[in-house]
């Protein structure tokens, strides 16, 4: 990185297959005042944010990862996530989270202390709004096999598309299965 340089903001995460990002896609978006919907083709679940951060950093804490495959559950309805975020749960990846924030704890923004809550964001709503998708029924189910160091390059004036890009990504051990 050059001297001065502003750190691109980073976050590790996991990416849906083509047909769960497809499903999520295709959640209505109805217009409603006070909500932002997130824009297609972005959908993830942050297994944690790490900010502005030395992408060289990153990578070499996240060639420790040894963590095994899992199973991510989306679903089974879209639900609120405090105030203002308007979710689809994703259960099945905490143990990831947990393995994701040992080899990166030290490094990025200091980790949140609140317990992982695997999700993926489709809106957020101004404090009143109230979002019509709340409560429509979403599932799916996708092996997990590789987590993904994120560049987040948010809207400016010359570029207003807030745009995800993928800068490593990290293959999980495959499971073992049981014997005969």
């Amino acid at each position: 990185m050059t001297s001065g340089a502003t750190a691109p903001r980073l976050f590790v995460a996991v990416w849906p297959p083509p047909a769960v990002m497809a499903a999520i896609d295709a959640l209505p978006r109805p217009s409603a005042p006070g909500v932002v919907w997130e824009p297609p083709g972005l959908a993830h679940v942050t297994m944690r944010f790490l900010g502005p951060c030395d992408p060289d950093t990153a990578v070499t804490a996240l060639t420790t990862l040894g963590s095994p495959s899992a199973t991510a559950v989306l679903g089974p309805h879209v639900t609120m996530l405090g105030s203002s975020v308007v979710c689809v749960p994703v259960a099945g990846l905490d143990g990831l989270a947990a393995d994701v924030l040992a080899c990166t704890g030290g490094i990025g923004q200091p980790p949140t202390h609140r317990e992982f809550m695997g999700h993926v964001t489709v809106a957020r709503v101004r404090r009143g709004a109230v979002c019509p998708l709340v409560g429509h029924r979403v599932a799916a189910s996708w092996h997990v096999s590789s987590v993904a160091l994120v560049r987040s390059h948010l809207p400016t004036s010359t570029d207003p598309v807030r745009r995800y890009t993928t800068v490593a990504t990290f293959d999980l051990e495959p499971r073992s299965t049981p014997g005969p």
